[in-house]
C-alpha cells in the first residue's frame, strides 16, 4: 500500500522542483563519465558552445551553432532529469520513513523481570541488549524481540498499511521495528540494534545511497551503447577527410562543419536508452518500494524477473499459521455435544492458538459458553513435552486431550481401550493432512478432534498465476510427507519437501541451481536463514527475525509472503522495460539518418537528396530538426521509464514478437512524422 503523503504523480510539485534542480547538479563531467553515450553528448554540447562563441571562425550563421549547442545540452539536461525524477521517487520514500525514526523516550528496564522498575531514557541512549516496556500509546524505541507479551501494533509508518497486527512473544511473530507504535496491551521489547545500525536506518541508507550497483544486463547493455558510440565517433571523424578528399575530386559542395558534424554523431549514437538506463534501473528499484518491498541492490530486481522456481514455507506463507479445530468426531456412543464439552473445559486454560480454537468451535457449534478454570473449581493440566497432553481435573474426572499414541497409553495404563472406530477416525484425519487430538474422561475415549493447517484464500489461484508465468512453486515444510502431500494438493504447488530441516533446504536450492535454474525463496526464521543467503532472490518477511532479514536481499514490509508474484512482475517488467525502450532507440536513429545525411553530403554527391524522403525545408532545417526531435523524445518517454512497460504473463517469443512490432515500428514511424513536423513549426516560425 501507498503511503498517502508520498507524490504519486510524475509532474507533482514535491518531486520536480528537486529533480530539476538535481538535473542541473549531474551536469558534473565527473558524473556524466559514468554514462559513455551521455558523456559523448555533453562533450558535443560543450565543443559546440565554444564554436558559437563571438570571433571564432565558422560557416554557419551563428543562431544555428548557438541552437544546434542549445539542444544538445538540453538533450543532456533531460537525461538527468530522467535519472532525478527516478532518485527523487526513492528520497521521498526515505523521507516518509524518517518520520518514524523520531527520537522518542523508552522505558529501559532494570531488570526484564521486574516491570515497575523503569528508567526513562532517549531512544538513542539504548544498546543492543538492553531491554524495554512498551505499552498502549507508546513508540517502539528500536529494533527487537518480544520476550513477554502481546500487543496490537501500528506499524503504518514503515508499512503504510492501516490494519493494526498482532506482535507476541515466541515464534515468528515476535520481531518488530523501531518507530512503529503499540495501540493496545503492552510488551517486553529486547533490543536488536544499536543506534544507527536499525532496520530502519538500513532502508532509509538503501534507498539515499548514491551509487547503485549496476545489474550484469545493465552493464552488457552499457558495453554495447559503448561500442556503438565508439564505432559512430570513428565513424564521425573519419567523415571530415573524407568528405574535403570527396570535394577536391568532385569539384563542388563543401564538407560538413564541425557543428553538423557534431549533431550528427549526437543522433548516431544511441541517445535515448543511453538517457533513459540510469532512470529504468532505478524506477524498477522504486517500483518495488511502492510494493513495500526493500531491495538492497538492481541485481535482486533484475534477478526476480528471471526467477523459475519458488520455495515457500507452509506455515504463515500457504496456510494461516496455525492449526484451527474444524470438527469433533466421537467415538461410538458418545454424543457429539458430550465431546466438544469435555475438549472446551481440556482447552479453557490453554492459550495456545490450536486450543483457543476447540473453545471457539465448541461454542459456535453446540452453544457451549466460555468459562473461567478457577470459577468451576477445577486445576488445569499444562501441556508438557514429557506427557504429550494437556487438560483439567474437575469433580474428580480427568479430562485430558493430546497426541493420539500419548493419550492411548494413558488410557490403556487405566484399563481403558481405545474403540477401532476412533482409530479409524485418527487414520482418516492425518492421511487428509490434518492433526488428530484424542479427546478423554478417565478411561473412556470420547472422540477425536481434527486439527486442520488452513490454507489461505486465493492462494491457488496465485500459485497458478505463476504457473503460467512459468515458475514451479516448491513448498517446504517440517511436516510428515503424508500432511505435506495433502496439504500440497489443496494449495496448488508443483512439488513440496517435507520433514525439511535447514541443510535439506541448502541442498534443494543448490540442487535447482547447478541446473540452471534461478531461485526465490521467502522466509522468517532463524532456520530459514541459510536458504535465503543462498537463494538468487531471498524475499525475509519484515516480521520474521534479524538473521533472516541479514540473509535476505530482499525484505517485505507487508510481511505477505505471496507477494513474490508481484516481486516476479516487477523485475520483469523491469526487463521488458529496458528492452522494449532499446528497441525503440536503435529504431528511431533510422530516421535521423535520413534527416542529416542528405543535408550533409547532398551538396557534394547531390544522389543523396533521394534519401530526404521527409522533404525537409532546407538543410540547416534538416540538421536542427533532427537534433530538437532527439532532445525532445527523452522527454517524451522518461514517462514510460519511471512506470515500466506493462507485462503480461506471455512466452518469450510472444513478448519478443510484441516489443517489435510496438516499440521497433512505432521506433521507425514517430521519428518521420516527429522531425517532420518540427521542421514544419521552425519553417513557419522562420527558424530556418
Amino acid at each position: 500500500m501507498t503511503r498517502p503523503d508520498l507524490p504519486t504523480r510524475l509532474l507533482d510539485r514535491r518531486l520536480m522542483l528537486p529533480a530539476l534542480r538535481a538535473a542541473f547538479a549531474k551536469l558534473d563531467p565527473r558524473h556524466q563519465l559514468r554514462n559513455p553515450v551521455m558523456f559523448v553528448t555533453w562533450t558535443g554540447a560543450v565543443f559546440t558552445t565554444l564554436l558559437a562563441l563571438p570571433g571564432v571562425t565558422r560557416t554557419e550563421h551563428p543562431g544555428f551553432v548557438v541552437a544546434i549547442a542549445g539542444w544538445l545540452w538540453f538533450t543532456v539536461y533531460f537525461a538527468n532529469l530522467a535519472e532525478a525524477l527516478a532518485e527523487g521517487r526513492g528520497r521521498a520514500q526515505a523521507d516518509a520513513l524518517k518520520a518514524a525514526r523520531q527520537n522518542v523516550v523508552a522505558k529501559k528496564l532494570d531488570s526484564p523481570e521486574n516491570h515497575l522498575r523503569f528508567e526513562v531514557v532517549q531512544a538513542t541512549a539504548l544498546r543492543k541488549g538492553d531491554h524495554v516496556i512498551v505499552s498502549a500509546g507508546d513508540t517502539i524505541p528500536g529494533d527487537g524481540e518480544i520476550i513477554e507479551g502481546i500487543a496490537s501494533v501500528d506499524e503504518s509508518a514503515v508499512t503504510g498499511e492501516s490494519a493494526p497486527v498482532i506482535r507476541e512473544s515466541g515464534g515468528d511473530r515476535s520481531a518488530v521495528t523501531g518507530g512503529t507504535r503499540v495501540l493496545s496491551d503492552w510488551i517486553v521489547v529486547r533490543i536488536a540494534a544499536n543506534p544507527g545500525e536499525s532496520f530502519l536506518d538500513r532502508i532509509i541508507g538503501l534507498i539515499e545511497a548514491a551509487a547503485r550497483q549496476k545489474t550484469p544486463n545493465e552493464i552488457a547493455l552499457d558495453i554495447l551503447l559503448a561500442g556503438l558510440t565508439i564505432v559512430f565517433l570513428i565513424v564521425v571523424i573519419t567523415l571530415l577527410p573524407f568528405a574535403r578528399h570527396a570535394v577536391d575530386v568532385a569539384g563542388q559542395g563543401t564538407p560538413p562543419s564541425l557543428p553538423v558534424l557534431v549533431a550528427l554523431l549526437v543522433c548516431l549514437i544511441p541517445t535515448t536508452i543511453g538517457g533513459l538506463l540510469s532512470a529504468i534501473g532505478i524506477a524498477g528499484m522504486d517500483r518495488m518500494l511502492r510494493q513495500n518491498v526493500i531491495a538492497t541492490s538492481g541485481r535482486a530486481v533484475e534477478a526476480a524477473g528471471d526467477v523459475d522456481v519458488l520455495l515457500l514455507d507452509k506455515t504463515g506463507t500457504i496456510t494461516l499459521g496455525n492449526r484451527q479445530a474444524t470438527a469433533f468426531l466421537p467415538a461410538p456412543g458418545i454424543g457429539a455435544e458430550r465431546l466438544a464439552e469435555a475438549a472446551q473445559l481440556a482447552s479453557l486454560a490453554d492459550e495456545t492458538p490450536e486450543g483457543r480454537s476447540i473453545v471457539v468451535l465448541a461454542k459456535e457449534r453446540y452453544g457451549l459458553r466460555e468459562r473461567a478454570v478457577a470459577a468451576l473449581g477445577g486445576q488445569f493440566v499444562p501441556f508438557t513435552a514429557q506427557t504429550r497432553m494437556s487438560g483439567v481435573d474437575l469433580d474428580g474426572r480427568r479430562i485430558r486431550k493430546g497426541a493420539p499414541d500419548a493419550v492411548s497409553r494413558m488410557v490403556q495404563d487405566a484399563g481403558g481401550v481405545v474403540p477401532a472406530a476412533v482409530e479409524a477416525t485418527v487414520a482418516e484425519i492425518g492421511q487428509s493432512g490434518g492433526t488428530p487430538l484424542l479427546v478423554t474422561d478417565g478411561a473412556t475415549v470420547l472422540g477425536a478432534v481434527h486439527l486442520k493447517d488452513i490454507v489461505k484464500g486465493g492462494i491457488r489461484e496465485r500459485f497458478a498465476e505463476l504457473r503460467r508465468m512459468g515458475i514451479k512453486t516448491v513448498m517446504i515444510t517440517g511436516d510428515n510427507p503424508l500432511t505435506a502431500a495433502a496439504i500440497a494438493a489443496e494449495a496448488g504447488v508443483d512439488d513440496f519437501l517435507a520433514q525439511a530441516t535447514p541443510e535439506s533446504k541448502l541442498t534443494l536450492i543448490r540442487q535447482y541451481q547447478q541446473g540452471g535454474r534461478l531461485v526465490a525463496m521467502t522466509g522468517d526464521g532463524t532456520n530459514d536463514a541459510p536458504a535465503l543467503a543462498q537463494a538468487d532472490v531471498a524475499v525475509a518477511m519484515q516480521s520474521g527475525t534479524q538473521a533472516a532479514k541479514e540473509a535476505g536481499n530482499m525484505v517485505d514490509l507487508d510481511s505477505n509472503p505471496t507477494k513474490l508474484l508481484e516481486i516476479v512482475e516487477t523485475g520483469k517488467q523491469m526487463l521488458i522495460t529496458r528492452g522494449a525502450l532499446t528497441t525503440f532507440s536503435l529504431a528511431n536513429d533510422v530516421a535521423k539518418y535520413f534527416a542529416i545525411i542528405p543535408a550533409a553530403f547532398a551538396p557534394i554527391y547531390p544522389v543523396l537528396g533521394r534519401l530526404d524522403v521527409m522533404r525537409l525545408s532546407s538543410p540547416a532545417g534538416a540538421i536542427l530538426s533532427a537534433v530538437i526531435f532527439n532532445a525532445l523524445i527523452i522527454v517524451a518517454l522518461v514517462p514510460l521509464a519511471l512506470r515500466g512497460v506493462r507485462y503480461q504473463p506471455l512466452g518469450a517469443p510472444a513478448l519478443l514478437q510484441r516489443n517489435l512490432l510496438r516499440y521497433g515500428i512505432g521506433g521507425l514511424v514517430i521519428p518521420f512524422l516527429g522531425i517532420k513536423a518540427i521542421d514544419i513549426v521552425l519553417h513557419a516560425v522562420g527558424l530556418v
